[in-house]
């Protein structure tokens, strides 16, 4: 049965968005809501679907299945209201929201009406993060070490001047939660395959892992009349398990660099630069791992680094899919909202952190 999926925000990121619901077979683009028309109209004639001026009006004029939130990341809650008044299915782009109280809030009305509430986090759905997720889960680092992310990126004053990017009341954050969420989500899901949240190894979807943080922020590269956020943020993470782990996150290293992932223990290190495997090495070594590291070769990607639209869709696809399979089938879907929230909740502690001078505790 085809899923009818209508779009709320149809700015840079939705694009993503309509090109993977036109590459995954049993979903359909019926609409798309803007308030600019000429934006609106342009998307509509892209993607052969309707335009609407607001969400409400969309969901009230087509027949929707699923809901894909596209709007800036401070004005997801109200997109996700809306659509739990109507019954209607949510797949929102991350953050769910840029507090873990409006997220909450829609916890609370997706469960009162009995809808499904999922989060984009695309890098989850990336081949070479989830060949450390399936290394990790099947104890081949052994207790870990080490689980860190790094986002050494920038972003010229042009990407912030005038735009919603850079504001606390639609970003929430600067570089930690609009540009390197993805790695902190990442680490933290790779920290939970290999056992960090303290349960024997078992992956658990209930308790964040990460137990402290300590950190600083600042802006760095850009002017207060730019951005209001951070463009520079440094912090260290305890891990329930007493894995230690770093994140630098930022938007002010020029010209911008591919983004880290590297996780490590007794028993092994793996390490990835954007999509390469620069680091697969275990002290119980398998016949598999060359054809492993030949197979996670050399970047071609571009990765964000500089331009936010040089990052590949493809992720975009898988994630969509996945949403989308689950829902058909009526099963547990990866990023449920309990799931998606937890790299907001660690955001917020780094903020916390930064701004009180002190460490703070995830409970």
């Amino acid at each position: 049965m085809t899923a009818r999926i209508a779009i709320a925000g149809i700015g840079a990121v939705a694009t993503m968005h309509a090109e993977s619901i036109e590459d995954v077979d049993g979903a359909e683009l019926v609409a798309g809501s803007c308030r600019t028309e000429e934006r609106g109209r342009e998307f509509a004639d892209e993607y052969d679907c309707a335009w609407y001026a607001d969400t409400e009006s969309m969901l009230d004029g087509e027949d929707v299945d699923v809901l894909n939130i596209c709007t800036p990341s401070g004005a997801h809650l109200g997109p996700a209201l809306a659509a739990a008044e109507r019954g209607v299915d949510v797949l929102c782009e991350k953050p769910l929201e840029i507090t873990t109280d409006r997220i909450d809030e829609m916890v609370a009305a997706a469960d009162e009406a009995g809808i499904r509430l999922g989060g984009i986090f695309n890098q989850r759905y990336n081949p070479v993060v989830r060949q450390l997720h399936g290394a990790a889960a099947e104890g081949r680092f052994g207790d870990l070490s080490v689980a860190s992310a790094y986002v050494p990126w920038w972003r010229d004053d042009d990407y912030y001047d005038g735009a919603w990017q850079g504001t606390q009341e639609l970003d929430g954050g600067g570089a930690l939660m609009n540009q390197s969420i993805h790695g902190i989500d990442a680490i933290q899901w790779l920290a939970s395959a290999a056992g960090a949240d303290g349960d024997g190894g078992e992956e658990r979807t209930d308790v964040n892992p990460v137990e402290e943080v300590f950190a600083y922020t600042d802006r760095r590269a850009h002017s207060d009349e730019i951005m209001e956020v951070e463009d520079t943020a440094v912090a260290v993470l305890r891990y329930r398990d007493g894995t230690l782990g770093q994140i630098l996150g930022a938007t002010s290293m020029y010209p911008g660099s591919l983004k880290r992932l590297q996780i490590a223990g007794r028993g092994g290190t793996a390490e990835i630069l954007e999509d390469e495997l620069v680091t697969w090495q275990f002290r119980e070594a398998r016949d598999d791992d060359p054809e492993v590291r030949e197979e996670f070769g050399e970047t071609d990607s571009g990765g964000g680094a500089a331009d936010p639209m040089s990052i590949d869709y493809a992720n975009h696809r898988r994630n969509i899919e996945d949403f989308l399979d689950a829902r058909a089938n009526d099963e547990p879907y990866m990023l449920d909202a309990s799931e998606a929230r937890k790299a907001v909740e660690i955001i917020e502690a780094i903020y916390e952190s930064a701004d009180s001078g002190e460490p703070v505790r995830i409970d």
